[in-house]
């Protein structure tokens, strides 16, 4: 988590027509709340400007307590994830030897291909977490860093639900301003204009957590607890579940997987660039409790959004809370922590 920011607020969940209440049990699943995205969802052609007022508000309001939502109707189709997945999958199982062509060099900045497993530790406190991912960044995704002659759907598959998660990110934003009061809603959008070219950050990751091994480092698990670098996250999980996300009282409850829903979060960057208002907060993939599912392929989709890395961050409400710093800058810091170089 970015040092200069810290987790605050409550604990909201939805009831069955999709109000948010603030006075849930944070043992029950509800802590993260569903919302119902379909007044602006991809699909609406006619989007009626009433309705976004009060979506705005549910979203801010989870945003700066739980800092995590489910969204149900959002427009990405269901049948792009899934065949994404299965693409994923068959580049995975591809021998190590294969897949080693399109390892991600970490030595340069917006880099896209592959990252070997237990290459990224995410956090001091325990080893490297079990997990393999392939990093989509359009921006420097030249043919010969595409799997095309072994799985010739991936690149197309990948390419098309990025630029879904494009759109419907754009449309997160855009309430996530109104329901924040930004004067100018428009101009702040302006400065995500530039997602998938080389003047923006924002990268979809590909993850596979394969079954568990028979001997593990001490502490280790699928993935450490951690935030995320960005403004937001999306993410697809597929049905087997051990993500968890920390309540404001420091306790770690399920987020389990909804079908046909996307997860989505608040990261470091937003958090500090809105003052704390909104929170990024502590989540991580847990190790399986069953002997079945120590046996099972865990797969996600993540997208993280980044403004374009000329965006000046500075607090949105014009407190100064915190420095002023570069996108681009910003998100280079983090990496090099991260992995001891750019990535």
């Amino acid at each position: 988590m970015d040092p200069d920011t810290h987790n605050n607020g409550h604990i909201p969940t939805t009831d069955k027509n999709g109000h948010v209440s603030w006075d849930a049990d944070t043992e029950d699943h509800g802590h993260i709340p569903i919302i119902d995205f379909s007044p602006y969802s991809l699909l609406k052609e006619a989007v009626d400007q009433e309705e976004l007022s009060p979506l705005a508000t549910q979203l801010v309001q989870a945003f700066s307590t739980v800092g995590f939502v489910y969204l149900r109707n959002h427009g990405i189709p269901a049948d792009l994830v899934s065949r994404t997945f299965e693409s994923s999958n068959k580049f995975f199982e591809l021998p190590e030897e294969v897949k080693e062509k399109f390892t991600l060099p970490l030595e340069r900045a917006m880099s896209h291909g592959w990252l070997h497993l237990e290459r990224e530790r995410v956090t001091t406190k325990r080893p490297p977490g079990i997990k393999e991912c392939f990093d989509v960044r359009p921006q420097v995704a030249t043919e010969k860093l595409w799997p095309s002659e072994d799985v010739p759907e991936f690149q197309q598959r990948s390419l098309l639900l990025y630029d879904k998660c494009r759109q419907l990110s754009l449309r997160i934003l855009e309430l996530m301003a109104r329901g924040l009061n930004i004067q100018d809603v428009s101009n702040f959008l302006s400065l995500h204009d530039q997602m998938g070219s080389a003047a923006n950050g924002t990268m979809m990751r590909i993850l596979h957590y394969p079954p568990v091994p028979e001997h593990l480092k001490p502490g280790q698990i699928r993935c450490g607890e951690h935030t995320d670098y960005g403004e937001i996250t999306l993410l697809f999980q597929d049905s087997v579940g051990g993500l968890e996300v920390q309540s404001c009282e420091g306790k770690y409850v399920p987020a389990p997987p909804i079908p046909n829903t996307v997860v989505v979060n608040i990261g470091d960057l937003m958090q500090r660039w809105t003052a704390d208002k909104l929170v990024s907060t502590m989540h991580r993939v847990l190790l399986p409790k069953t002997e079945a599912g120590l046996k099972r392929h865990r797969r996600s989709i993540a997208f993280f959004v980044h403004p374009n890395e000329d965006t000046v961050i500075a607090s949105l409400d014009g407190s100064n809370k915190y420095p002023s710093i570069k996108a681009g800058r910003y998100l280079d810091d983090r990496l090099t922590a991260t992995y001891g170089g750019k990535s």
